[in-house]
């Protein structure tokens, strides 16, 4: 356990943001999976919810924006290929 103050502080905000991250990845990890899932007729749908669930994951900063392009860029080529 750490004795400097500033760290106790920074432990503190390393845990509430970690805990706001996960619920960010869980969900991108959900949406990523109706893609892959659901029948065609709705995969477009579902594709689209995926895309913008990653862009707001690289807005809030828990992706990075070449990851989030890498993701859907195999999206794409998944729901192509169905």
């Amino acid at each position: 356990m750490a004795n400097i103050k500033s760290q106790i502080k920074r432990n503190r905000q390393n845990e509430v943001n970690r805990q706001r991250n996960k619920v960010v990845r869980s969900e991108l990890k959900t949406r990523e999976k109706q893609v892959v899932t659901t029948d065609t007729a709705d995969a477009d749908a579902a594709f689209r919810l995926a895309q913008k669930k990653i862009d707001e994951a690289v807005a809030k900063g828990v992706l990075h924006k070449r990851t989030a392009a890498r993701k859907k860029s195999r999206l794409a080529r998944r729901l192509a290929a169905e």
